[in-house]
């Protein structure tokens, strides 16, 4: 009896689906050449069959430029490949394993990451020494299995969390890593991460870069465009960004490990107490979403991982605004572009484009936070006016000014309306702010703040 996809009901069998799976192994070690595989295959198998040469062909024009496969694509491959098929069913009965192949996978770095300088972790043991573990820890730490989110005991769990409501009846969860968790994450991130160079219209939490060059390429321009992402961090899954780690060349185990340090599934226990400000549906698609294992917004990791995993994106979208003669960056959730006439003719469309990209990309477009600034209005992005140059909102730079004056006058106890538990560090961390877009502005502010008596 013949089954859909052509095999005979026995070719089922657990036994022999091991034996496909071993047989994968075979593509997955070393180096993922033609003679590489068939070498291995030949000596897992005990001869070189006719049909392994062709089956290692086919097999290298799947994969080529795609990420290195996980086991059970190889599987998957193996099973729908006709002629691995006519080779089953011919020498079935004299297929069995020879040779185990005890040596490990090995780094497989695309071509633009081997001069990266990422550390060579090609084994869970490996990795655990890396990080100063035991692999049972390294296992606890990784939490593939979701154990964390089913517990009811808190201390278990690799995070505190913080509901904040948003505008509009949104909700931004902070998702805050416990210390020693934290300290594995700030590992991967200064010895992997911060190597791998982000796209140059990404500004957001990269190095040497900031708002000011964000908003540069835009200032004076005829036209802005500004678009906004919704759930920006939890919109990354676990299984993209162990994607993004065999991208750089770790191994399937590695990179599954690497992924589970750096995202996390939140127990639903943490949405027991609805805010009365949020609409019970926004509050039910948040304990939805942030059940499934994702980019915690709250670990240093996140921010460099959102950058590395949306390079596609940021080509897609800087190609995009390059055909109409526009200019595109990114902080984090916030996009922009500029241009021209060019740009200002078709920007409704191209507003279109924008979202259509950013969708098949797998992000949620924020249609409320959507803005056309046009040069007789104020064009600002990330709480900057860029109409003729940089500047600080003015309704916000007099509201700062007013509350260091009053500080002079009536006290700093008397403007700590919010509660501040570091007013002066709050004040001049605003004021520092200032000093960065409007030296001269920022100056004046100085002079006011000197004059506070915070004794």
């Amino acid at each position: 009896m013949q089954s859909e996809t052509g095999w005979s009901s026995a070719a089922f069998t657990m036994q022999k689906l091991f034996l496909v799976k071993v047989i994968a192994g075979a593509f997955l070690s070393g180096e993922p050449t033609i003679p590489e595989i068939v070498a291995r295959l030949s000596r897992t198998l005990g001869k070189r069959w006719d049909w392994i040469h062709p089956l290692a062909q086919r097999y290298i024009k799947t994969i080529a430029g795609r990420t290195r496969p996980r086991r059970r694509d190889v599987v998957k491959f193996l099973l729908q490949d006709s002629g691995f098929k006519k080779a089953w069913s011919n020498h079935a009965h004299q297929l069995s394993i020879k040779q185990w192949l005890t040596e490990p996978q090995r780094m497989q770095p695309v071509s633009a990451a081997e001069n990266w300088g990422i550390p060579v972790i090609e084994s869970i043991g490996a990795l655990a020494q890396w990080l100063e573990l035991t692999p049972s820890e390294l296992l606890w730490f990784s939490d593939l299995r979701g154990l964390g989110c089913r517990s009811d005991e808190r201390r278990l769990r690799h995070y505190h969390y913080r509901i904040l409501d948003k505008q509009y009846g949104n909700i931004r969860l902070i998702e805050l890593p416990k210390p020693r968790l934290k300290q594995l994450q700030l590992q991967i991130l200064a010895q992997i991460l911060e190597r791998i160079p982000p796209h140059p219209s990404v500004h957001g939490f990269v190095k040497r870069r900031s708002i000011k060059t964000f908003v540069a390429p835009h200032v004076g321009r005829p036209i802005v465009l500004r678009m906004d992402l919704r759930e920006f961090f939890p919109s990354f899954r676990a299984a993209r960004i162990q994607t993004l780690f065999r991208t750089i060349g770790y191994p399937e185990p590695v990179a599954d490990l690497l992924g589970g340090i750096c995202t996390n599934a939140v127990s639903r226990d943490v949405w027991k107490k609805p805010s009365p400000d949020v609409h019970p549906c926004r509050w039910s698609e948040a304990r939805i979403l942030y059940s499934k294992p994702h980019l915690p917004q709250g670990a240093p990791t996140s921010p460099a991982l959102a950058n590395l995993c949306g390079y596609r994106m940021d080509c897609r979208l800087a190609g995009l605004a390059k055909s109409v003669g526009a200019q595109y960056t990114r902080y984090a959730d916030d996009l922009a572009f500029s241009g021209d006439k060019a740009l200002e003719m078709r920007i409704e469309r191209f507003a279109t484009h924008v979202a259509a990209i950013l969708i098949e990309e797998g992000f949620m477009v924020h249609y409320r936070k959507t803005r056309v600034m046009r040069q007789g209005v104020r064009q600002h992005l990330v709480g900057l006016v860029i109409n003729h140059h940089v500047n600080t909102i003015r309704p916000d730079f007099d509201r700062l000014k007013a509350t260091l004056t009053n500080c002079v006058r009536l006290g700093p106890e008397s403007q700590n309306r919010n509660a501040h538990p570091h007013l002066r560090l709050h004040l001049e961390g605003r004021l520092g702010f200032v000093e960065m877009i409007n030296p001269s502005k920022g100056k004046r502010l100085r002079a006011i703040f000197n004059q506070i008596n915070w004794q």
